[in-house]
This record gives structure tokens, C-alpha cells and sequence, in this order.
């Protein structure tokens, strides 16, 4: 992994790690989660400050746990669904941050899309760096897509996607977006519909 970016990561949780859970959440929170751009999205900005917790304090559990869970692995979160991807080397580590990711208060799914693998390095970072910046970029100025109900991630070449879609036409704009990128191997999508009644089923006890 790219050192630089390893360290501009590493940071804000070290300032983390050192507080309680209770006091890191709004540490964050604090930091712009109620803006317009928040406002405008679908899940609203309670919703929005609620999916910050859960990413802060799965993340606060990954770094406490192995730094190495928090370097490797990406945390998508949305109205409480919550999507890991990235790459770890062994089925224990996958199974462990899944486990700690249960820990957080408001998570209502998990979706598992972790790879275990040796592949990646700097070069297959700074590729998907590039395919995420490319994509951000392309639905962002896209007409008749709500870019904002959108979170992207990309591993090796698979691109992650979840959020919220206006309407199917809406998705497959965004999905053939994607597999048109170069160096896309794969496209994998947990966007619902704005309808769809499972955005709306209430956490579990």
C-alpha cells in the first residue's frame, strides 16, 4: 500500500483510538457530516450522522483490534447497511473484522465482499484510486443521476457499489458507467431503490 496514503489513513484514527467511542463519534461528526451536499441526499442528515457512528466505531474497533484489519479494509456505509471490501490475506482476518463490525450500534446488514488475497501492492491502489476518481467524476456531471446517493469503492479492479437509486434506468446509467472504465474487471452493486421496502426495516435487537 501507498505509504503516504497509509499515513494520511492512519492519522485521524490514531486521535481516535486514544478516545472512547462516546467521545471519537462526534469528534467526526463535527468535522462537515451536516452539510448541504448531506442534506440532499436521500438518507437525510440524521441519516448521514447516523452512517457516520457506524463507520466510525467499526473503524475505532478495526484499529483497536489490528491495525492492519483498519489498513486494508474499506467501510462503506449507508442507512445502516453496511459494505467491507478490500483484501486481507487469511479467511480469519475476513471473519474477525466481520465479527467486530457487528459491534456497532445501528447496523441493520453486513455485506461481505472482502477478498482474501495476496493480491494488490501500490500499483493496484493507485489503479483504483483512478478508477473511483473516474467514475466519482462521470456520474457526477451525468444528467438525471443523483451522484450524491452514491458510495463507490474499488479493489483490484472490482468496483463496489451502494446507495440509493431513483429508479432502475437510473442504476443501469451508473452500472454501465462502471464496466466501461478501463481496468474494470468487475462491478458489483447493493443499491436500492428509492422504493425498495428494505431501506425502511428497522434494525435488528
Amino acid at each position: 500500500m501507498c505509504a503516504s496514503f497509509a499515513r494520511r489513513k492512519l492519522l485521524p484514527l490514531v486521535l481516535l483510538a486514544a478516545l472512547p467511542i462516546q467521545g471519537c463519534v462526534p469528534f467526526v461528526i463535527g468535522a462537515g457530516a451536516l452539510t448541504g451536499t448531506t442534506a440532499a441526499q436521500e438518507r437525510g442528515i440524521k441519516g448521514a450522522v447516523s452512517d457516520t457512528a457506524i463507520r466510525t466505531e467499526i473503524a475505532h474497533y478495526w484499529f483497536e483490534r489490528d491495525h492492519e484489519l483498519f489498513m486494508h479494509l474499506n467501510l462503506q456505509v449507508h442507512e445502516g447497511r453496511v459494505l467491507v471490501s478490500g483484501a486481507v490475506k487469511n479467511a480469519d482476518a475476513r471473519a474477525e473484522a466481520i465479527q467486530l463490525a457487528w459491534k456497532a450500534q445501528g447496523v441493520r446488514e453486513i455485506i461481505n465482499e472482502t477478498q482474501v488475497t495476496d493480491e494488490g501492492g501500490l500499483g493496484a491502489y493507485a489503479r483504483d484510486t483512478a478508477i473511483v476518481t473516474e467514475l466519482r467524476s462521470r456520474i457526477l456531471f451525468a444528467k438525471e443521476i443523483a451522484s450524491v446517493n452514491y458510495s463507490i469503492e474499488a479493489v483490484n479492479g472490482t468496483i463496489y457499489l451502494i446507495g440509493v437509486a431513483q429508479n432502475q434506468g437510473e442504476l443501469e446509467r451508473v452500472l454501465d458507467m462502471a464496466r466501461n472504465i478501463s481496468g474494470v474487471r468487475r462491478v458489483v452493486s447493493h443499491v436500492l431503490m428509492k422504493d425498495d421496502p428494505k431501506r425502511f426495516n428497522p434494525p435488528p435487537a
